[in-house]
């Protein structure tokens, strides 16, 4: 029997959380599918794995787009609509910002939010709160154009304030309400999950995180983010997907400036008349098309003209005492010495130390997700990925355990604890882990920085301009949505949409 059919209707390349969203959404429209994964497991940084007989989330802190049971926002719908079923729990707060002369922890709901602020910088309520409904407004702008795209006029006339607001940055749009700085630092925290300093954000992407997050809250599966990546491989299966795993992509093969297969690295050809690939352009457009130049100049440009976002470094932390115990009192909190955004951007740029980190106390959301009387513990930074491709094989060790060593100490200090008196284990996660995990660009889980250089909106209006190989679609952190576990599902589930879109519009031309 053969391993592999002779003709597929799609190839998916990457079985991590894209890529797993375009197959659950073609299967469903009857498509036959082939998800190739080079790992052994599905839903790349969407893991966990098992230390001293503890199981430890891997890299989720919170996802956004969940929304309760009864409201669910775009991401949670799309896993019951597939049949997805995860015990999602949620997040008790939004965050604790721990920044100089500031202890604050604030709530999901908007107004709660704005209140919270006003307690700790009086007379900012209503400010915060019209603030906060502009970013909210032009959240359900963002949601119904991502589905409906509509004329400029017709956008004018229906979604004025996200026109309005779409070529400014965060920067600018905040400075507009004249806030004292204390409560513009409180609305900051956040920005590290989008990876830019708000003079160089798109208000358009701050508007969307704020409004999902504290508008909503978020959420996290009880039994970590592979319990996402799991049931999704497993219900992708039930609905007909064929998945393998430990089949590294080689190549796209391409014909007439159209892909039609791929070709794995222990040599099996695979045709389909579409690819979906999760790998960076940057990686498929200098090594993987065959032949080499089937790849327009215009696509070279185009990875060589986008700027990549940052990566990640961890120290995972497993306590011999339960939260309570060791004064930790919020599941997360944002610590720096400074909230001036572009600054602590700036910073990511090098070595260490970092002036900006932000950590979880995974119990704080899911009580039993270690053993009775002990805690998970993570400290996360998102350094950017060019001071980290200049580390060497003989520096690599000693950048990594000193750069741990400063935020254990930190956090250490602030907490009046010793951690290191209570490690069971410890794990650290470097731009190198990610990279020879999941063979992401350089270690980069961010995609392309969002930026006023390169906006969103300007994205969504060139994406089919950027479609330099016929059949071929990109799925992944790089694409639209950008970065982020939740964005991940609303890229697959564009290509996917791609994809039907081009065969219903193939089929109608050939009628």
């Amino acid at each position: 029997m053969k391993f592999y059919k002779d003709h597929y209707d799609v190839i998916v390349i990457g079985g991590a959380l894209a890529g797993l969203s375009s197959a659950l959404m073609l299967a469903d429209k009857g498509k036959d599918v082939l998800v190739l994964e080079r790992h052994n497991l599905p839903g790349g940084i969407a893991t966990s794995f098992v230390r001293g007989g503890i199981e430890i989330e891997a890299a989720l802190h919170e996802m956004m787009s969940i929304g309760e049971k009864d409201n669910r926002l775009k991401v949670g719908k799309f896993f019951d609509d597939m049949g997805v079923d995860i015990d999602w729990m949620r997040v008790p707060e939004a965050y604790h910002a721990s920044l100089p002369g500031l202890e604050v922890t604030l709530h999901p709901g908007l107004e709660t939010f704005a209140r919270e602020i006003d307690n700790e910088v009086p007379g900012t309520y209503d400010k915060v709160l019209k603030l906060l409904n502009l970013c909210n407004t032009v959240f359900d702008s963002v949601n119904e154009l991502s589905i409906h795209p509509m004329s400029k006029a017709k956008m004018l006339m229906k979604h004025a304030a996200f026109v309005k607001t779409a070529g400014y940055s965060t920067k600018d749009v905040i400075d507009t309400f004249e806030l004292p700085q204390k409560a513009v630092d409180l609305l900051s925290p956040y920005w590290i999950y989008v990876g830019s300093g708000f003079s160089d954000l798109p208000f358009t992407i701050y508007a969307v995180l704020m409004a999902d997050y504290v508008g909503y809250g978020s959420y996290i599966p009880r039994y970590f983010s592979h319990e996402m990546s799991l049931k999704m491989a497993e219900r992708a299966e039930q609905m007909g997907v064929q998945i393998e795993y430990r089949q590294h992509v080689d190549k796209i093969l391409v014909k007439d400036g159209r892909a039609y297969g791929v070709r794995t690295a222990r040599g099996d050809e695979i045709y389909a008349d579409y690819v979906i690939s999760s790998a960076y352009p940057n990686k498929v457009y200098t090594s993987m098309i065959e032949p080499a130049d089937a790849v327009p100049k215009k696509a070279i440009k185009m990875v060589n003209g986008r700027r990549i976002s940052l990566t990640a470094f961890s120290v995972i932390l497993i306590l011999d005492k339960t939260a309570e115990e060791l004064n930790i009192h919020d599941y997360s909190i944002f610590r720096g010495d400074t909230m001036d955004t572009d600054k602590c951007y700036e910073n990511l740029a090098g070595l260490g130390p970092y002036k900006y980190i932000t950590c979880i106390c995974h119990n704080l959301a899911n009580p039993d997700c270690t053993p009775k009387g002990t805690c998970s513990f993570s400290m996360t930074t998102l350094p950017q990925v060019s001071g980290w491709s200049k580390v060497t094989a003989g520096e690599y060790d000693e950048v990594k355990h000193r750069i741990a060593k400063q935020m254990i100490d930190d956090m250490s200090e602030y907490f009046g604890v010793n951690l290191l008196d209570h490690v069971l284990e410890i794990v650290i996660e470097t731009p190198m882990t990610v990279n020879r995990y999941t063979n992401a660009w350089n270690g980069c889980i961010y995609g392309y920085a969002h930026t006023m250089e390169d906006h969103i909106v300007a994205r969504l209006q060139t994406a089919e301009e950027e479609k330099f190989i016929e059949h071929l679609e990109f799925s992944g952190a790089h694409q639209i949505s950008g970065d982020g576990m939740g964005p991940q599902i609303t890229n697959g589930r564009k290509a996917a949409k791609n994809v039907l879109d081009t065969m219903k519009a193939e089929e109608a031309v050939n009628k």
